[in-house]
């Protein structure tokens, strides 16, 4: 009995002693993975045939929200009507059963605007992938959602991914990767700035991954601490030049919406607004702003068999 009580109780870390220690580890991997990080050179092949972006623009620009707790769901209209001010438009991805029910309204009136949906795992409990046993009990329930949601996108919470399993998700596309990012638990990046697709050897069904290509605003300013936005400035203007995909992967749940002092978690929401009036001044009439399922249509078409 002693031992099923030692290997079935887990210690809790405090919050604030898993920020401390995550911040440790992040500085000693900046340093290590300077090669790599935030560019790595060797990620610029575009995929065989590669034609170019729709209209002959420069580069594609795709925006991404993961909506991880109540108070990120909170701030999701706030968010949308911010960023259409811009002129801007992205995906809100929720997840199915961590903070309630998501509003049909809420859906909705993002779908209205313009705005995109996809399903953020199941419960964003890191268990999704930890055995085949509990993905294929959440399967089913993760495409429910999808259907529900009138959305065939899918991303993966803490990028946690097997992508030999995930063939069984009524999906079009998924975020599940990184170009570079030695700070996610599972860092192994895929070494490219385009969408590739995953297929399934023995069937052939197959799913756009688009990795995500400039660092997610929780590792840059809470883990990392950056106050100010030129790591993202640096990335931009290289994925530009190459030609690639430039998809930011935020969250409202750590933007700072009311004006005053930011909590441990938080970083001004003045950074991600900054960077919007950077793309639109500095790279006006280059890039091809699109959703997530739009980039998946184009890639399905464009490579049609």
């Amino acid at each position: 009995m002693a031992n099923k009580i030692f290997y079935t109780l887990k210690p809790v870390i405090p919050r604030s002693l898993q920020l401390l220690l995550r911040r440790q580890i992040a500085r000693y991997k900046r340093k290590r993975y300077s090669n790599i990080w935030p560019i790595d050179p060797n990620a610029t092949k575009p995929p065989e045939g590669w034609k170019g972006w729709p209209d002959g623009k420069q580069f594609a620009l795709v925006l991404s929200h993961d909506v991880d707790t109540r108070r990120g769901y909170d701030h999701c209209l706030k968010l949308a009507d911010l960023e259409k001010r811009m002129g801007f438009r992205s995906s809100f991805n929720f997840v199915p059963e961590r903070y309630g029910v998501i509003a049909r309204e809420l859906l909705d009136e993002l779908y209205r605007k313009g705005f995109g949906i996809a399903v953020h795992g199941l419960k964003h409990d890191g268990k999704l992938f930890s055995s085949k046993e509990i993905f294929d009990e959440r399967a089913p329930r993760i495409n429910s959602y999808m259907q529900e949601w009138r959305t065939r996108g899918f991303t993966a919470p803490s990028m946690l991914r097997r992508h030999e399993w995930m063939h069984s998700l009524n999906m079009e596309y998924c975020v599940s990767t990184f170009d570079t990012d030695p700070f996610e638990p599972q860092p192994e990046g895929v070494v490219t700035i385009f969408p590739f697709w995953v297929e399934e050897r023995s069937s052939g069904k197959r799913f756009l991954e688009l990795p995500y290509t400039l660092a997610q605003d929780f590792t840059l300013f809470v883990i990392l601490g950056e106050t100010d936005i030129s790591v993202w400035k640096q990335k931009l203007d290289w994925i530009a030049d190459k030609g690639g995909m430039a998809l930011l992967n935020s969250h409202p749940d750590y933007m700072n919406f009311d004006g005053g002092g930011c909590g441990p978690e938080e970083y001004p929401l003045g950074r991600y607004m900054e960077f919007l009036d950077h793309l639109r001044t500095r790279y006006c009439d280059r890039y091809w702003h699109a959703l997530p399922s739009e980039v998946a249509m184009f890639w399905y078409r464009r490579w049609r068999t």
